[in-house]
């Protein structure tokens, strides 16, 4: 991987569970300086493609450095927000993030945007932080708590109901106990570990 595209931001490994095949299109929400989608573009090969799009244009002009450094040549970056995606219906096979939809304010309008751009039979391959308890107010209130990962939460519940309303089916949420470790690392005192923990969360758009 080049230098500096791992910022270790992430709380999983989207793309080893994925099952990416070669020549599939992925596409990488909230692809930062690029890790994630560096991996993807391995796994998919030549005849395969990436697409990484961030909301901010260092991550972006960061992630394009990095492909040009390593002579990735399947990947491009795109400016824009989650909840807007710059890329067209119905065009991608798979699509990742890590540790990002937790950070969005309209976490169904992210949902119907993966759904939007995914072809029929596409899925969705996503680490991310889910609340298992209601949050104390103290850490929905935490400028640190968001940015951290932790206040912006959505219970299991919740994410299954938005992924239903934006049409996918076959949806599993598999916990990961073992993260509250590194929970505890990311807001040392504040007893986040009991409320959050890191989630594989997979669907799919039927055929």
């Amino acid at each position: 991987m080049p230098d500096g595209a791992d910022l270790g931001l992430g709380c999983g490994n989207p793309q080893a569970i994925a099952a990416l095949a070669p020549g599939e299109i992925v596409l990488d929400l909230g692809a930062g300086a690029g890790f994630d989608a560096f991996l993807a573009a391995r796994a998919v090969g030549p005849k395969g493609h990436v697409i990484g799009v961030d909301m901010t244009a260092e991550m972006i002009a960061k992630a394009r450095a990095n492909a040009a450094q390593a002579g990735i040549a399947n990947v491009a970056f795109r400016l824009g927000e989650i909840e807007h995606l710059p890329v067209a219906d119905a065009t991608v096979d798979v699509i990742m993030s890590n540790c990002v939809i937790n950070l969005s304010p309209d976490k169904q309008q992210v949902f119907n945007e993966a759904f939007r751009v995914l072809k029929r039979g596409g899925r969705l391959a996503i680490s991310d932080v889910v609340a298992r308890a209601p949050l104390p107010e103290a850490i929905v209130k935490s400028v640190e708590a968001l940015a951290g990962c932790v206040a912006g939460a959505a219970p299991i519940d919740d994410i299954k109901a938005m992924l239903t309303a934006s049409g996918f089916g076959n949806i599993e949420i598999t916990v990961n106990e073992e993260s509250r470790a590194f929970i505890r690392d990311w807001l040392p005192g504040s007893g986040a570990e009991d409320y959050v923990v890191s989630a594989i969360i997979e669907a799919v758009k039927d055929a």
